[in-house]
């Protein structure tokens, strides 16, 4: 990587200076929860917000910790006295990670962003990004410079929650930004392979990967599919691409540079052939919802041929929510009054022109089937209610909820036995001093916290399944205590029983 827009980043090539660097950052607990005790809750949410003022109040004093958090997380310059006998200075500053700022270099600076990140397990990893680019949001970031690599936000966090974490052969983060993807990855992978357009990123990937201590991936540039070989396959695909819908491509860490949604669109229908049987593949993205079309079936024509499929819509914003979310990302509003308004104009030009009423956000995640013939299982929903991340285990689940009712018939799931999920409770509502409620919900208190309701019959199914009885049995005893007829009530209930598999709340015993 010999690209003149690298030359300001630390060298990727002096893997024991981040060795050596990474222990200087742990021997001073200058990981996640250390910071979170030094800076105090406050303060580490601001930083979120991209506002440093509570932490460089909290970082006044004299300690280790403090010199390393105003250096690496607050991009402040500190005298060379300071941190020589915490850090290993001179090779820092050989490999770039450092530089000699100040008269007569007395103070040394960083030159990328170094933000320590928790990992699933409790690991103590830190994610590098250019400077003042730890989180996205409305900082501005994008009107400095088209090419710059952000750090850990909320979408980078959210996919890597909702990932399916098994042991795999092959992995492949596709635009892979600033590696976390392709961190997290490296865990459960026996080989990563991280792709990105812009050669600036897959140095920083490598710089996240060493300095977390990570095996190093197989870096690509390219856009999309394209620095894949045509014969290679992978059991898990990730991507938090560039998905933002916009007039052109300004900004390469959001812009995807495809008219409307076209480029979610042929990252999803591209899949499914780079899969292997059984493989995953998982991304967020952003859709169109065009006046007189179903945008569930929308979402539905972008899945691949033998792949079941699940799309979940998060959020969805009018189309003037959409493009003033995005030019504050970019800092258009803190500019010119009259250019922010060309801007804005040009980008509902592009909703009318495409007919589009509003944008959705939310999660596609492909399975590819192992039965090549099956009939695919798509679901489309939304769900802007709360849920509980991490989701990967959630997510595999379904699939294996998927495969078990494709099996299963009516006769099947009457003779098969069913246990409660955790976590599942009943409520019933209805009106104060009523002896009966009006209805039964079941609710999740775990995963995606769903809701459902129920009748009587569907919530005392639910509440004795344990695993000791067949389906059918519990049903015959209902009949008995309700005084309906158990023929009839076998043939009406599988539906329900149906329902409540596919949704999560009871699961096959045996």
């Amino acid at each position: 990587m010999s690209d003149s827009r690298l030359s300001s980043l630390p060298s990727v090539d002096r893997s024991d200076v981040a060795a050596r660097l990474r222990d200087a950052l742990l021997g001073v607990d200058f990981t996640a929860d250390g910071l979170l005790e030094l800076l105090g809750a406050s303060a580490y949410a601001a930083l979120a917000r991209s506002e440093v003022v509570p932490a460089l109040r909290a970082t006044r004093g004299d300690t280790a910790l403090e010199a390393l958090a105003r250096l690496f997380l607050l991009q402040q310059a500190v005298p060379h006295a300071r941190v020589e006998g915490v850090l290993p200075v001179d090779a820092c500053v050989e490999s770039g990670w450092l530089v000699r700022v100040g008269a007569g270099g007395d103070e040394i600076a960083a030159a990328v962003d170094v933000r320590p990140y928790g990992g699933p397990g409790g690991e103590d990893w830190f994610i590098v990004s250019d400077l003042g680019c730890a989180v996205g949001g409305a900082g501005g970031i994008g009107s400095q410079d088209e090419g710059v690599v952000l750090g850990v936000g909320g979408a980078s966090t959210t996919l890597a929650g909702i990932t399916v974490r098994t042991a795999v052969g092959a992995a492949l983060d596709l635009g892979t930004g600033s590696g976390i993807q392709a961190l997290h990855a490296a865990q459960h992978a026996t080989r990563v392979t991280a792709t990105d357009l812009n050669p600036r990123a897959l140095h920083i990937t490598a710089l996240t990967l060493a300095l977390s201590g990570a095996p190093a991936a197989d870096l690509r540039q390219g856009s999309l599919f394209e620095p894949v070989r045509a014969d290679e396959t992978y059991d898990l695909i990730v991507s938090n691409p560039p998905f933002v819908i916009s007039p052109g491509a300004r900004l390469t860490y959001r812009d995807g540079g495809m008219g409307g949604d076209d480029l979610c669109r042929t990252l999803v229908s591209q899949a499914g052939v780079r899969l292997n049987d059984g493989g995953f593949a998982q991304f967020l993205a952003n859709w169109q919802h065009v006046e007189g079309e179903d945008w569930q079936e929308r979402l539905r024509s972008w899945v691949p041929r033998g792949c079941d499929a699940w799309i979940v819509q998060r959020e969805v914003q009018d189309v003037t929510q959409y493009a003033e979310l995005w030019l504050r990302d970019a800092g258009d509003h803190r500019g010119d009054v009259a250019e922010y308004q060309a801007r804005y104009d040009a980008w509902l030009d592009e909703f009318e022109a495409r007919k589009v009423k509003s944008v959705g956000f939310g999660w596609i995640t492909l399975r590819k089937a192992a039965v090549a013939d099956s009939e695919p299982s798509i679901t489309v929903e939304e769900w802007p209610h709360s849920i509980e991340q991490p989701l990967g285990e959630t997510v595999r689940q379904h699939f294996a909820r998927v495969d078990y009712l494709r099996a299963n018939d009516d006769a099947a799931l009457l003779a098969a036995h069913f246990r409660l999920a955790a976590e599942v409770v009943q409520e019933q509502v209805g009106l104060p001093g009523a002896e009966d409620p009006e209805h039964v919900v079941l609710r999740q208190n775990r995963g995606m916290r769903r809701a459902t309701k129920v009748d009587t019959v569907g919530a005392g199914f639910a509440g004795v399944c344990d695993g000791t009885l067949s389906a059918g049995r519990i049903l015959d005893a209902i009949a008995q205590l309700v005084g309906e007829d158990a023929v009839a009530l076998r043939d009406r209930t599988p539906v329900q029983i149906r329902l409540l598999v596919e949704q999560g709340f009871i699961e096959p015993a045996r």
